[in-house]
């Protein structure tokens, strides 16, 4: 017998229909003889829902007292998933417990909308599986030391999962979602993308962390850390098929890299439209200068992601980054009142319209040229790259939104995915 954990999106919980569903399936898991935890997002569009309610009222509210309500608003929505799936799963005949992340308790710090897990209490949830019981935990959400419950980003099931299976021990954790894997790339941008049999727990980090939207990079994170079995799934397969046909489809993140996956050189193309870039202008080109800039931004707690600082002219120089799009706002006002009175900067120039190309492949450790293809492709097309991050398995580049179907298309068929066979990583 194995502890499972089984983790549902919002479209696997679209209806009631979908519920029923997910039910089914989860007691097939149960009267297999497995341990079952299940931990569900909340309904397709209720978060959104919720959040445009919060902004009718309050249009402009961004303090961390306005934030601590959002996060009150936006957990309701995973109580609800949590409250119609125990009913669906005790109609099945199956007994099912439904908990809220604040009852298990998920305790986490105090970042409202983007709080991190800092520890997990099994007990309870030991104490019903012992008694038969399939255990429902909401997603995206916990409890911080004073009692407030916060939310962990969007995503955030995903990491909820994850660390649940870890505090657990759990033998396995299955995410469920809209698409049966993880792609070369979004097959609604490139209807050539493969799926891929295995993935590396190190290439799936990047992937994540550059636009993938198949896991939630925290999520990877946690996997990676407490070596916890993950594969990716899709909800819409028929819930009385075999479990173990069930089990060997989707991907699989993988923590070996075996021979299958070096021949690929690149896995996969990810990509990400929800940044935005800053320039600081003019600044003085003194030791500290980089983090009188990104200390501030940091400690108003804004994800930086590509960094460049272009060569001194002067005694100046430009220093450009990324930033979520969610945060342009605070950014720019950021810079504008605090930043640029406080190092002289002469402008500072905000971009919406960006969007970040990455080339993903445990294969370029020990392949030379990857870059420079990757350049050229994008060099035939036309597209002229703004900035370029490199690591040991992937290189990204940032350039126009306009051009990002276009980028993605050429460099899928440059590095051979459109036709490579891939099905096993």
């Amino acid at each position: 017998m194995a502890l499972i954990v089984h983790k549902y999106g919002g479209t696997s919980m679209g209806s009631p229909e979908r519920i029923k569903s997910v039910a089914k399936r989860v007691a097939k898991w149960a009267r297999a003889g497995h341990q079952m935890v299940v931990v569900p997002s909340a309904m397709s569009g209720e978060t959104n829902r919720l959040l445009a309610l919060a902004k009718e009222v309050s249009p402009a509210s961004i303090d961390a007292a306005a934030m601590r309500e959002l996060d009150m608003i936006a957990s309701t929505g995973e109580q609800v998933s949590v409250g119609l799936l125990a009913l669906a799963l005790q109609a099945e005949g199956m007994p099912a417990v439904s908990y809220t992340g604040w009852q298990v308790p998920v305790k986490t710090d105090s970042s409202y909308t983007k709080a991190r897990i800092e520890s997990i209490d099994d007990g309870r949830v030991r104490a019903e599986l012992a008694q038969g019981k399939v255990v429902i935990i909401t997603g995206f959400q916990g409890i911080d030391e004073e009692g407030s419950i916060t939310t962990l980003g969007r995503g955030g099931s995903d990491t909820s999962a994850v660390a649940v299976a870890a505090a657990l021990k759990a033998d396995e954790c299955l995410i469920y979602t809209d698409v049966d894997g993880v792609y070369t790339t979004d097959p609604r941008v490139v209807p050539e993308a493969k799926r891929l049999h295995t993935v590396s727990f190190e290439e799936m980090l990047e992937m994540a962390s550059l636009g993938s939207k198949v896991l939630q990079i925290r999520s990877v994170e946690f996997a990676g850390k407490y070596r916890v079995p993950l594969r990716v799934l899709s909800s819409f397969t028929p819930w009385d098929i075999a479990i173990e046909e069930e089990a060997k489809s989707g991907t699989l993140i993988t923590f070996e890299e075996d021979e299958k996956m070096e021949k690929a050189v690149v896995s996969g193309i990810a990509f990400n439209r929800d940044e935005a870039k800053f320039t600081v202008v003019g600044v003085p080109d003194r030791p500290g200068i980089a983090y009188q800039i990104l200390g501030a931004v940091a400690e108003a707690n804004i994800d930086v992601d590509v960094i460049v600082q272009n060569v001194s002219h002067e005694g100046r120089t430009d220093f450009s980054f990324t930033v979520h799009r969610n945060d342009f706002q605070r950014t720019q006002d950021l810079l504008k009142s605090k930043i640029a009175p406080a190092t002289g900067a002469t402008q500072i120039i905000g971009d919406q319209k960006i969007c970040k190309i990455s080339i993903v492949g445990i294969g370029m450790k020990s392949h030379v040229g990857v870059a420079s293809t990757m350049f050229r492709t994008l060099s035939e097309e036309g597209i002229n790259i703004q900035m370029i991050t490199t690591s040991e398995i992937k290189t990204s580049v940032v350039i126009d939104e306009k051009y990002m179907e276009l980028a993605v298309r050429a460099l899928h068929r440059a590095f051979g995915l459109d036709a490579a066979e891939v099905a096993e990583g």
